[in-house]
């Protein structure tokens, strides 16, 4: 049984077998977005608590990450996460919101002081290689960079990794994930608008424990290059019919912009309704 909690204490201490975090919940501009002084984000900054949203990015027990946005060192302060025992890094695209590859210079000298089998595995397309090279001596940094395509399935020590096409980027090829570790099959589904006919074939073939989902537009019905509510209510009644997801299946929506004009409450008080979790910076799951 997956359950959904706030952090008791730091997640590598976790007894449980499967554990997941979401360190950042929001869009590109966070929430309060970073210049903005809209009234969803003066009614964030009133009422803090879940409404205050970070970059998106999600650890998976203690040594699989997935992205690195502009907010890693601090979620890494705030989540009390060690992050010299990440050994792998999932990127879904280069764009600076979930891809800050400036930070990866502090894992060289005089910065960061590692053990030499301290090795960062980073997998991302050919955009996200091309920066992480142009920015850090990967050698010093004790990196090893893998360029995975679309459709294609990477086999590690202890997970599965399946890169699949998103609806987002037109300059790259940006990537959803079908992650399975510890028994658990997870479908890492942001950035993304409605997903391309390639990408819901794969999906349509594969079940899935925990579907999570673009919301960046909220209540607004947009459905290119990011979704909203009303989009992924019908994605998930689409991987419902599938069989990709049934009744033990955890669906959540995260990825969340002050553009859609919804604060937590409002979106739980709608997305509940039609079976999501609403996440929040912090939230864990646990098996």
């Amino acid at each position: 049984m997956i359950t959904v909690r706030l952090p008791k204490k730091p997640l590598y201490e976790e007894e449980n077998t499967m554990k997941m975090m979401f360190l950042g919940t929001a869009a590109a501009e966070g929430w309060p977005g970073v210049f903005c002084g809209c009234e969803y984000c003066q009614k964030a900054r009133s009422r803090g608590g879940k409404n205050i949203r970070t970059r998106a990015s999600v650890l998976i027990n203690e040594d699989i990450l997935i992205d690195l946005p502009p907010d890693t060192y601090m979620h890494s302060l705030k989540y009390n996460i060690d992050l010299s025992k990440i050994r792998h890094l999932f990127i879904t695209h280069s764009h600076q919101d979930h891809f800050y590859p400036e930070e990866l210079h502090m894992r060289t000298e005089p910065f960061a002081h590692l053990p030499q089998d301290a090795i960062l595995n980073i997998y991302g397309n050919s955009k996200v290689i091309e920066k992480i090279k142009n920015v850090v001596n990967i050698e010093k940094a004790k990196i090893n960079v893998n360029e995975i395509h679309t459709f294609e399935t990477l086999k590690g020590e202890d997970f599965i990794l399946t890169a699949l096409l998103a609806d987002h980027a037109q300059e790259e090829d940006a990537l959803l994930y079908i992650i399975t570790t510890e028994g658990k099959t997870i479908f890492y589904g942001h950035d993304s608008g409605w997903y391309p006919e390639k990408t819901w074939k794969y999906l349509s073939e594969n079940h899935i424990d925990i579907a999570i989902f673009d919301c960046t537009f909220g209540k607004n019905n947009q459905k290119k290059g990011h979704m909203g509510i009303s989009g992924i209510i019908e994605a998930k009644d689409a991987l419902e019919k599938f069989g990709s997801i049934d009744e033990k299946s955890i669906c959540i929506a995260t990825h969340f912009s002050h553009n859609g004009g919804l604060l937590h409450h409002e979106l739980e008080e709608i997305l509940n309704k039609h079976g999501f979790l609403v996440a929040y910076d912090g939230m864990i799951l646990t098996e």
